[in-house]
């Protein structure tokens, strides 16, 4: 099964981070997407750019609507995306408990609907 992780964390502490500690971070994620490859579940990975630079598109009687940022206000936004195929849930909980940001963010995991 093919899972989606959608890791979410709030782009206002981002700033905060010590250039260590941003180090350390940009370190924990090569490890993990390593791991991730050499266990062969891992399928793709990206991060967004900053959602200041998102659009938003609607269709409303026939016409199409377009805003400027996210669909709603949060405190966290969508920061970037894995796929991973895993052989269960169980699988995908674990490597998303095992994403860096999930110490101060979320991460959303959802069934890819169509399975190639």
């Amino acid at each position: 099964m093919k899972y989606m992780l959608l890791m979410y964390s709030n782009e206002a502490e981002m700033p905060k981070l010590t250039p260590d500690e941003l180090k350390d971070l940009q370190q924990d994620w090569y490890t993990y997407m390593k791991e991730a490859e050499a266990a062969g579940v891992l399928v793709d990975n990206n991060g967004l750019s900053h959602v200041a630079t998102a659009t938003t598109v609607r269709v409303r009687n026939g016409k199409t609507l377009t805003t400027d940022g996210p669909f709603a206000e949060t405190h966290e936004q969508l920061a970037g995306f894995s796929i991973f195929n895993c052989k269960d849930l169980d699988e995908a909980i674990g490597w998303a408990a095992r994403v860096p940001t999930a110490k101060y963010g979320s991460i959303e995991i959802r069934t890819l609907y169509l399975q190639k």
